[in-house]
């Protein structure tokens, strides 16, 4: 059985908006977009991220965050080829209620319906893992419905004050175990957690 395996940069405070840039995520008036990149100039960091593309046998998208990575990757430098050949030829299976077939992003595919079913019907198919890359709503969701295997988080010292965030304000207690984790050269925290059983 294939884990759903979600990948997150988040602050201290939980925040896990727009990491890469200033004018990634602005919605509910983020002014912090690119808070993150200072801390991915640790070569153990870079390894980290790496190693998941490298390993995944897909990937779980939400919407906004497809529309990034498919406005980027496809035509991204030679430099980045390492991380944009994995992303461009692994499935997608893009979760969203306004995108419509065909998706232009090679190799992708949408979800609609009952997400929850689709992709535990996914979790049971043939491939490697599945891995979450952002998409904060579909992580939610995938929390919810107990859906996520293992959180592999760069937890960064620094507080953002407000933003999206993964784990809901829902008043359910959900224990996780350390299953693997480091302190890169920035401060940051390579922590990969289970659910506890």
């Amino acid at each position: 059985m294939r884990k759903v395996i979600v990948n997150e940069f988040m602050s201290l405070d939980g925040v896990a908006q727009a990491p890469g840039g200033a004018d990634e995520d602005t919605s509910g008036g983020f002014a912090h977009g690119g808070w993150h990149m200072r801390y991915m100039e640790d070569e153990a960091a870079q390894r980290w991220v790496l190693g998941s593309i490298v390993e995944a046998g897909g990937f779980l998208l939400g919407r906004r965050t497809y529309e990034i990575f498919a406005a980027y990757w496809p035509n991204a430098p030679e430099e980045e080829q390492v991380i944009a050949e994995p992303l461009n030829s692994k499935p997608k299976y893009v979760v969203s209620t306004t995108l419509a077939e065909p998706l232009k992003w090679q190799s992708s595919t949408l979800v609609d319906g009952d997400v929850a079913a689709a992709v535990a019907a996914l979790k049971e198919g043939d491939g490697g893992d599945l891995h979450v890359i952002g998409s904060t709503e579909l992580v939610q969701m995938l929390i919810e419905h107990d859906l996520v295997d293992e959180f592999r988080l760069m937890l960064d010292p620094v507080v953002l004050g407000g933003g999206k965030r993964i784990f809901r304000d829902d008043g359910l207690l959900r224990a996780l175990q350390l299953i693997d984790g480091q302190v890169t050269s920035t401060g940051a925290f390579l922590a990969t957690y289970a659910p506890a059983a």
